[in-house]
């Protein structure tokens, strides 16, 4: 069977890990699996004595991250998919920045028999900010075990995870600079974002299957290789800011509706042809048949604009168009209808 995507975020503390493995959870859909920290009975005392409580802090981390993926993460994609606020690898990340000499060699051992456990994503995500934006987050949040960090060991531990990334061989990389960018608040940084990590899962041959469609007698699931949705809303991101187009929903829907009324002339004029056509045809699906070909590129320019002006309302409103259809397809298939009524969607 095959499996579904993995992902995990990465990043140095208050880099905002958790925050989008939620708003992924929710857009892809998937499962969301996020590190269990507040447990760790040491790490109050690792921040306030690095060098006393660091082989404690880190080997009950060790063991509490692999206890918490070895199964759950092969069992889930399984069925479905999983983004996770933490990679496994990272625990090595950490324990070289804390630890030395025979501790440092006793856990490369220890993590070395556990790791080869541990499933290996289908993609990375690992965020970037810079010292200055990391320690404003921080007190922003202000846990009361992250009060005593220094700004040296978050700047030692941001330059550790630019080292760590710069040539990981093991999953595929998406780095996203995080210092102006408000997944939270701004719909439109959201959307790109998302869209961005979908091309990303894309580029590695992975796509996201039809809702429900794998397995029913008859039909064979849609696997598209091309261009996603996701990548011609950040094309209409680019070209509404290039070229100075309005970017408002209630403008965009006045256009949608336009361009609507565009397809409904050119049906009409189908319509009318396909009349004219038939008594020397002598066949009503031949005749309609050579009636659109003959308007054919009419009719693509005004469906081109119709979903051009649908891109853009979903730009506008941060929506991530994709998920979004699939989710409400997913709904239809499982949903039935009474025999004298038809799917509305």
């Amino acid at each position: 069977m095959p499996t579904q995507p993995y992902i995990a975020i990465e990043g140095a503390i208050g880099v905002g890990k958790t925050t989008l493995a939620r708003i992924l959870g929710e857009a892809l859909p998937g499962e969301v699996l996020l590190e269990v920290f507040e447990e760790n009975p040491f790490l109050s005392s690792f921040y306030a004595d690095r060098a006393r409580y660091a082989f404690q802090t880190q080997i009950f981390f060790l063991l509490s991250r692999y206890r918490q993926q070895h199964q759950v993460i092969a069992e889930t994609i399984e069925r479905q998919s999983l983004v996770s606020d933490y990679l496994f690898a990272k625990d090595w990340l950490f324990a070289h920045l804390n630890l030395a000499g025979d501790e440092l060699a006793m856990y490369e051992r220890v993590h070395a028999i556990l790791g080869e456990q541990i499933p290996t994503p289908s993609l990375v995500i690992y965020l970037k900010a810079s010292t200055e934006s990391l320690m404003q987050r921080i007190t922003l949040r202000d846990r009361p075990y992250e009060r005593q960090m220094s700004r040296e060991y978050i700047d030692d531990l941001r330059a550790s995870y630019d080292r760590f990334f710069r040539d990981y061989p093991k999953a595929p990389v998406l780095e996203l600079d995080t210092n102006d960018l408000d997944i939270v608040r701004d719909p439109q940084a959201r959307a790109q974002v998302i869209g961005q990590i979908k091309s990303a899962l894309h580029a590695e041959s992975y796509q996201l299957p039809l809702p429900e469609l794998e397995g029913v007698a008859g039909r064979t699931p849609i696997l598209d290789r091309g261009r996603r949705l996701a990548d011609y809303q950040r094309f209409h991101q680019v070209l509404d800011q290039e070229k100075g187009f309005t970017i408002d929903p209630f403008f965009n829907f006045i256009g949608l509706t336009e361009e609507i009324g565009e397809i409904g002339k050119v049906l009409k004029q189908a319509w009318v042809r396909q009349d004219r056509l038939l008594p020397a045809v002598g066949n009503r699906q031949e005749a309609r048949s050579q009636a659109i070909q003959a308007l054919t590129g009419e009719l693509q320019e005004e469906l081109a604009d119709a979903l051009a002006y649908l891109l853009k309302i979903a730009n506008d409103t941060g929506i991530d168009l994709e998920s979004a259809y699939l989710n409400k397809m997913g709904y239809n298939w499982r949903r039935t209808w009474p025999h004298n009524e038809g799917p509305t969607h």
